[in-house]
């Protein structure tokens, strides 16, 4: 599985981005894709994760209420919509793909990446 990340930027606090991730290959019934996160010498941290038929999503507790997490089978692509944004969502942000989206939350379960796309929000 290929995977295309876009549509980071800069924006002040309590701004919102939209990512998107286009992925291209054989795509399983189980599996899932995901976002990750990874800030300036800080461990590659789970943001949000959905299973193949969009039916089942999964946050951290940290971005609840304000990430969410969306796909277009047809189109072969998955959103993050991230409003409120705040200094600490500060990161390169990671789309990646699981064969078996139950209880993916760690990057050792994901498969495939795509290249980052860097958040940046100004305080």
């Amino acid at each position: 599985v290929q995977l295309q990340a876009s549509g980071g930027g800069k924006v002040p606090a309590g701004g919102s981005l939209r990512l998107s991730c286009e992925f291209s290959g054989r795509i399983l019934s189980t599996s899932g894709m995901g976002w990750f996160r990874q800030a300036p010498g800080k461990e590659r941290e789970f943001v949000a994760a959905i299973n193949w038929s969009g039916s089942t999503t999964d946050y951290v507790d940290s971005v609840k209420g304000r990430f969410t997490i969306s796909r277009d089978n047809a189109k072969n692509t998955v959103h993050l919509q991230m409003n409120t944004l705040k200094p600490e969502d500060t990161a390169v942000y990671y789309c990646a793909y699981t064969r078996s989206y139950f209880g993916a939350t760690q990057p050792y379960d994901y498969a495939s990446w795509g290249q980052g796309t860097q958040v940046t929000v100004s305080s």
